[in-house]
């Protein structure tokens, strides 16, 4: 059974902050999915990982290509399995089930903590998720560094 992991970003920005996890989870060895609610955000988003520097490049793609499936990360706005992911990112309050959660090694909820709606979202996920018996760790960046503030669940 897997975790969800939930950072509250208040420092950095999603296209700061993702890459970081990207790059971690493509370390670990795990293919991942970034799951998104629009397609046009999804777009800028891959236009950004493209822009960012050299060494620092995260393979990637937009689901709907003829190579989903050999993408080591892909950005989508729909279920997420055509690379086959061993990590799921959810960004802008896209949905999250427990069914990924207990399939999944690690999914990642990242969320805006200047939005209050991000922040609804947020806490709804994690009140269910954690509510179905999922083990759940809350991260947050507003110390200037990522610390872990509580864990719950997963028995």
């Amino acid at each position: 059974m897997g975790a969800v992991y939930f950072y509250h970003l208040t420092r950095q920005p999603v296209e700061v902050t993702l890459p970081m996890l990207l790059d971690k989870s493509l370390a670990a060895g795990w293919r991942v999915a970034v799951r998104g609610t629009d397609p046009a955000r999804m777009d800028w988003l891959d236009q950004k990982l493209w822009l960012g520097p050299e060494e620092q490049f995260l393979p990637h793609g937009l689901a709907g290509g003829d190579h989903d499936a050999d993408q080591p990360v892909l950005l989508t706005v729909g279920p997420g399995e055509a690379n086959n992911p061993a990590c799921l990112m959810a960004i802008d309050g896209a949905e999250v089930s427990v069914d990924e959660v207990q399939r999944l090694e690690r999914v990642c909820i990242l969320f805006d903590g200047h939005d209050d709606s991000a922040l609804g979202v947020a806490r709804a996920q994690w009140k269910a998720l954690t509510g179905a018996g999922c083990r759940a760790l809350y991260w947050s960046e507003e110390s200037g560094r990522w610390q872990k503030l509580r864990e719950t669940g997963g028995d």
